[in-house]
C-alpha cells in the first residue's frame, strides 16, 4: 500500500508497510524509549513532518508498527497450531519460534519482549500493549489445547491453560536469551528438553 502525504506543498510518497517494518526494527533494537525520532526517520527514509503527518506521533507509529509485526507473528503461530495433534502443535510452535528468534534479517529476540522491557511510568501503556499482544498468542495456544482436550488428545486432568502458559513462558524466555546471543542450536536444545516434559500423545 502506498501512502502520500503533503509537506510544504510537495507530495511525499512511500510504501507504508516498508516504513513500518523499518520502524519496528528500530524499536526492536532500542526499545520504545531508546528509539529516537532521528533514528526512526533515518531508518524509515522519511522526514519528521512526514512521520507526524502520516502516523501522528511516535507512540502511534509504535502501535502501528507493533500491530503489523504482531499480525505477522500471530499468523505464523496460528499456522503452527494447525498441526493435527497437540504435541505436534506445541513442537511446531516452539521450533518455529526458536528459528524466528535467531534467524532472519532482523535483530535477535522478539519485539514484543524487547520493545518495552524497561519503560518509565508515563510510558507504562507501551508495556501493556506489548503484554496484550503476548496474551493474544497465549490465548490462541490455550484455545488449541482446549480443543485437543475435548478431542481426547490430552491426558485426563491436563490443564490446557497451564500448558499454554508453560509453552509461552519457554518461548518468551527464549526471546530474552536470543537477544543476549543464544544460538538457534541453544534454543532448539531447550525445546528438546521441554518436549520430553510435555506428556501428551504423539
Amino acid at each position: 500500500m502506498r501512502t502520500e502525504t503533503h509537506t510544504t506543498g510537495r507530495p511525499r510518497a512511500f510504501d507504508e508497510e516498508t516504513v513500518l517494518d523499518r520502524a519496528a526494527e528500530v524499536f526492536w533494537r532500542h526499545g520504545y524509549e531508546g528509539a529516537s525520532l532521528s533514528a526512526l526517520t533515518s531508518a524509515m527514509g522519511i522526514n519528521r513532518p512526514s512521520l507526524y503527518a502520516t502516523f501522528g506521533s511516535k507512540e502511534l507509529l509504535f502501535r502501528r508498527a507493533f500491530t503489523r509485526y504482531h499480525e505477522t507473528k500471530v499468523a505464523n503461530a496460528r499456522a503452527a497450531l494447525e498441526q493435527p495433534t497437540a504435541y505436534a502443535a506445541i513442537e511446531a510452535f516452539l521450533r518455529s519460534s526458536a528459528d524466528a528468534l535467531t534467524t532472519g534479517d532482523h535483530p535477535p529476540g522478539c519485539l514484543s519482549i524487547q520493545g518495552g522491557l524497561a519503560c518509565s511510568p508515563e510510558n507504562a501503556h507501551i508495556s501493556e500493549t506489548l503484554a496484550a499482544g503476548r496474551a493474544a498468542t497465549e490465548t490462541a495456544l490455550e484455545e488449541r489445547l482446549s480443543r485437543a482436550a475435548k478431542e481426547g488428545d490430552l491426558p485426563d486432568g491436563m490443564d490446557a491453560r497451564a500448558l499454554a502458559r508453560f509453552v509461552m513462558t519457554l518461548s518468551e524466555g527464549h526471546a530474552v536469551h536470543a537477544a543476549a546471543g543464544a544460538s538457534r542450536e541453544d534454543l532448539q536444545a531447550s525445546v528438546d528438553i521441554a518436549l520430553r516434559a510435555v506428556t501428551v500423545p504423539h
